[in-house]
């Protein structure tokens, strides 16, 4: 499994990674947290953008702050 993590969300996504290796959870499951800078996506890009690029690269959004209106906020991207 890829997780696409949110700019908000850094900081507790290595912490549970590191949780996850000393419990030897990733012996038995193949897990991969990728941040945005990784992924080259900009702090400020659209809720539409941040979406497709999950769906695109078969991710997983782990998120906590998207939009919640407008046009390209997450409860409105397909």
């Amino acid at each position: 499994m890829i997780f696409l993590i949110d700019r908000n969300l850094e900081g507790y996504a290595i912490q549970l990674l590191g949780t996850l290796v000393s419990q030897g959870w990733l012996e038995l499951f193949s897990i991969r947290f990728v941040m945005f800078d990784e992924a080259e996506l900009a702090f400020a890009s659209s809720d539409r953008i941040v979406w497709r690029f999950a769906q695109d690269n078969q991710m997983i959004l782990l998120t906590a702050n998207r939009r919640m209106k407008g046009r390209d906020s997450l409860e409105q991207t397909r």
